[in-house]
């Protein structure tokens, strides 16, 4: 039968993933007392926190969870760092330490119940600060006061299906921008087909030119045989 303390410490995971925005996996070994605080202390400043677990008690909690995805990443030294309020702004503070500090990797995480490998952790880390996509849809909304303050509420609890959503919108405008351009390098310029118009209109005025020049000299041979008629008769 398991220990009480190891049942609590298995329940107390859970509910730090269950109540967090994001979580993000990270390997800490090497890092000095003096950096782990450092990181701590950014990571408050953001509504984050780190923490350092036994692995065998999070994939216990993971495993309570129906989440097999972290199974190979909650091993050797990893700390977890939940994200309650800004999973950008987390993501962005464990990408800008890991830059300093060579001993610390980011493995990966959970977006809601997304898995993210490392690569979309750096995407969402590009992401504006939550605080500032707020003031944004503050800025654009024309709603009355009561419905955006029930809209500003509902915000927290959407925040993880919300950076899902501009996360793909990311990745689809991408190659979209790609094709664009390349449609673009294939097209002509106006100015190329403005200048073929003139040439054509300017062939057109040559061409006309030639014809009454043509007839002119028609008329003039005819009348010079007329005259030529006139004088024998």
């Amino acid at each position: 039968m398991p220990r009480p303390e190891k049942v609590q410490a298995v329940a107390d995971i859970k509910e730090r993933i269950e109540g967090a925005q994001a979580v993000f996996l990270a390997e800490y070994a090497g890092l000095s007392v003096k950096d782990q605080q450092a990181l701590r202390r950014s990571l408050r400043e953001n509504g984050a926190e780190f923490k350092v677990v036994k692995m065998s008690m999070a994939r216990l909690a993971a495993a309570e969870l129906d989440i097999d995805t972290l199974d190979e990443l909650l091993l050797g030294p990893t700390g977890l760092a939940f994200a309650d309020d800004d999973p950008a702004g987390t993501a962005k503070v464990l990408k800008d330490f890991a830059k300093n500090h060579d001993t610390f990797t980011v493995k990966g995480g959970l977006l809601g119940l997304e898995f993210l490998p490392p690569e979309k952790i750096a995407e969402l880390a590009e992401l504006e600060p939550r605080d500032i996509l707020l003031a944004k849809i503050a800025g654009v909304m024309q709603a009355p006061m009561a419905n955006l303050a029930g809209l500003l509420a509902a915000l927290p609890r959407n925040t993880a299906n919300a950076l899902s959503q501009l996360l793909e919108k990311k990745e689809a405008d991408e190659p979209a921008v790609a094709v664009e351009e390349a449609e673009a390098s294939d097209t002509p310029s106006e100015t190329e087909d403005d200048a073929s118009a003139d040439a054509e209109v300017e062939d057109d005025s040559d061409t006309t030119a030639e014809a009454s020049d043509a007839d002119a000299d028609t008329d003039d041979k005819d009348q010079s045989a007329a005259d030529a008629d006139d004088e024998e008769k």
